[in-house]
């Protein structure tokens, strides 16, 4: 098959959307490399995507269209399509380019979640409304839509109306780094961290519910070390804020942009991970995590629960006791933890690459016939 993607997160996020978008990619082309994978981007950045060489990448290449790289994006792909007889297009990231239904090449779209429209005081109007038209569009324009969970799913046929046979639920898969033992020895000297502590991944930002972990570590008189690995945002300024009212300084650690094979050294020397978000479309750390063998508190609301499968203790992310509960099981108790890390690395195993990339060439085969 030749296979066309939309591949702008892939070079230009750190993280989430791009996070799912170089996993796919490396994923499909490691199992299967007989097809022809053609990536679509506005900008190549080498330093987060690396060896995309083994794809082959179309950017802007008029003085023009490098300019107006974002207008090149959603507009001019399409003309490419029928010209590069691709078989299928797939876009990864909740949009599809504007006219690819009136080309005759089948397409795929990748919805993630619909958080702004569940959590529109999150989102600037005028992010919303863009948001909303393009993933209107893409729902309404693909031949098949790819849903990360039930969640999305369920939200896609809620917010857009669209036929739930429309809609194929495949898992993400996450990157062979976390299921392989990384050379920790270095890391703590790297990263001035102590030998235990609280891993807590993700963005800095209010949905990820930060604070209630700094509220569960001082109502439960917990000790141990926290660190936070994320990009920071301004809701960053409300947990030092807590920080410093509570004297916690030399208790929190803020790490960001830790590559990855670092980050899965960091899941394999914490003590445990805490995912607590309020919402989420997926939520990769809480597989990363088990993955890597750490033991996983998420939430019991949103996909998490979904994701986390029996491998995870749930909890109330507005319930600080509860979280604090948790927190000081796993910590004083090694039982409790072995029994998670070994629930963990068999959950996992549904997310590994191979059974991904098996799922996601059986979708686009579905959309061919």
């Amino acid at each position: 098959m030749k296979i066309g993607f939309d591949a702008k997160r892939a070079f230009l996020n750190s993280s989430g959307l791009g996070n799912y978008s170089r996993n796919t990619l490396n994923a499909l082309h490691q199992y299967y490399p007989d097809n022809h994978y053609i990536l679509f981007t506005p900008e190549i950045k080498k330093k987060l995507f690396h060896h995309y060489e083994k794809f082959d990448v179309i950017s802007p290449d008029s003085p023009t269209s490098k300019i107006f790289k974002s207008l090149w994006r959603s507009f001019s792909v399409s003309g490419y399509l029928n010209k590069r007889e691709l078989d299928v297009f797939h876009g990864l990231s909740n949009e599809l380019p504007a006219g690819i239904h009136k080309t005759s090449v089948p397409s795929v779209v990748t919805i993630h979640d619909l958080i702004f429209l569940r959590f529109p005081e999150f989102y600037k109007p005028i992010d919303r409304n863009i948001y909303y038209r393009k993933v209107k569009y893409a729902c309404a324009a693909s031949t098949k839509i790819h849903a990360i969970s039930k969640q999305t799913k369920a939200d896609i046929v809620n917010y857009f109306h669209i036929d739930p046979e429309k809609i194929e639920v495949v898992y993400q898969s996450v990157s062979p780094k976390f299921f392989k033992i990384q050379n920790t020895g270095e890391l703590l000297k790297k990263y001035e961290l102590p030998e235990k502590f609280i891993l807590s991944v993700g963005t800095i930002e209010h949905r990820k519910n930060q604070l209630a972990i700094l509220k569960a570590i001082r109502s439960s008189e917990i000790k141990t070390t926290v660190v936070f690995v994320g990009t920071p945002t301004i809701y960053s300024a409300e947990l030092l804020k807590f920080i410093s009212e509570n004297k916690l300084e030399n208790q929190v650690k803020f790490l960001s942009n830790i590559p990855k094979k670092d980050l899965a050294g960091l899941y394999q020397m914490a003590t445990l991970s805490i995912y607590i978000s309020f919402f989420e479309g997926f939520g990769l750390p809480v597989i990363e995590s088990m993955a890597s063998g750490c033991p996983v508190i998420t939430s019991n609301v949103s996909c998490l629960p979904e994701t986390a499968g029996d491998a995870a203790i749930l909890c109330d992310p507005k319930n600080i006791e509860e979280i604090g509960a948790a927190l000081t099981k796993l910590i004083e108790n090694k039982k409790e933890r072995e029994k998670y890390i070994a629930k963990g690395h068999e959950w996992a195993k549904h997310f590994h690459p191979a059974c991904f990339s098996e799922k996601m060439i059986s979708l686009y085969s579905q959309v061919l016939s």
